[in-house]
């Protein structure tokens, strides 16, 4: 067991999140126990109590607790050939700074408790140590869609500013209950954390301005078709990235995404349809200097293809003109 530590952040680290960070410096520390570490506030950034998510700067102080000694921790198995093939299967996209993946709806981004399959862990197909991909944004474990990571640490650390600044342009399509009228809009206001149903901790509420831990949110969207009253194709632009901001923010029209268990309406479900969760991470447009952007689109997952088919969407012709008025 190691001794407590007073580690300086360096000009290379700058921008990393604390959670990223710790795991760059610590890679035998399992994801699940930094978490535990940030909550009981062993972790702190100048003095202060540290969030997982949290930006840091170069020149800062990282405290760091008494750690397990690398040899003391079981390396994890080798990953099995055919979840090596299954993560392969998901790239939409590789170059060499990037890897994009169509990731599917039921895989976490990361490990916690209970979680043993994850795209983090699923990354070692491709890598060790300073070859591994490195995440640098995520997607709830029941939203699809695509999903990015950094080949280098200089690419992680320019996509994760890029993802910081909101200069990454997102685009999902989700299928929410009932007729969403208007048909495009924005939906704004402060959210936080809150303590849910078995002390869940990921579930967000409206919040007030200067309340602790208040962060403003904003959703643009636009609905591409409807299936008369039962249910609405609708295009989402994000522009915050809020922890379930967009399953929060369908919710305050009243009409909640299909399949989402936790953000609820009083609408009923369509019979004969999926319960999943129908949100998808379509597409993402990342800015190139000197290029035109990257542009990545993942197909719907098969119960969302199947939905759609069950309630007429198509592709429509004025998709284009949908996305222009998210702009």
């Amino acid at each position: 067991m190691s001794r407590v530590q007073q580690i300086q952040v360096s000009a290379d680290e700058a921008e990393m999140r604390v959670d990223r960070w710790f795991k760059r410096r610590f890679p035998h520390v399992s994801h699940g126990m930094v978490e535990k570490l940030l909550r009981k506030g062993q972790i702190r950034v100048d003095g202060g109590r540290a969030k997982g998510n949290q930006r840091l700067k170069a020149g800062q102080t990282v405290r760091v607790p008494p750690l397990p000694d690398a040899a003391d921790v079981k390396d994890s198995p080798p990953l099995t050939r055919e979840d090596a093939a299954f993560v392969r299967g998901l790239v939409i996209h590789e170059d060499e700074e990037i890897i994009a993946f169509n990731k599917p709806p039921g895989l976490a981004v990361q490990g916690g408790s209970k979680i043993s399959r994850h795209m983090d862990r699923l990354l070692d197909a491709f890598g060790k140590g300073d070859q591994k991909p490195r995440l640098v944004h995520r997607l709830d474990k029941d939203t699809s869609g695509v999903l990015v990571v950094a080949k280098t640490a200089q690419a992680a650390k320019r996509l994760s500013r890029l993802f910081q600044t909101r200069d990454v342009k997102k685009t999902y399509w989700a299928v929410v209950l009932g007729l969403l009228a208007p048909k495009a809009g924005e939906v704004k206001g402060f959210l936080r954390k809150a303590a849910g149903p078995d002390n869940d901790r990921e579930t967000m509420i409206p919040a007030r301005h200067g309340e602790p831990g208040a962060q403003h949110a904003l959703t643009r969207y636009a609905v591409a078709d409807n299936a008369g009253a039962r249910a609405s194709w609708v295009v989402l632009r994000p522009e915050t990235g809020r922890t379930h901001q967009l399953r929060v923010h369908m919710m305050a029209t009243g009409h909640a995404i299909l399949g989402d268990g936790k953000y609820v309406c009083d609408i009923p479900v369509p019979e004969g349809l999926s319960r999943k969760l129908h949100l998808h991470a379509r597409k993402l447009e990342i800015p190139r200097p000197g290029r035109a952007p990257l542009v990545l689109e993942a197909d719907l997952p098969d119960h969302m293809k199947a939905s759609f088919d069950a309630l007429g969407f198509s592709a429509s012709d004025n998709l284009m003109l949908v996305e222009e008025a998210l702009t």
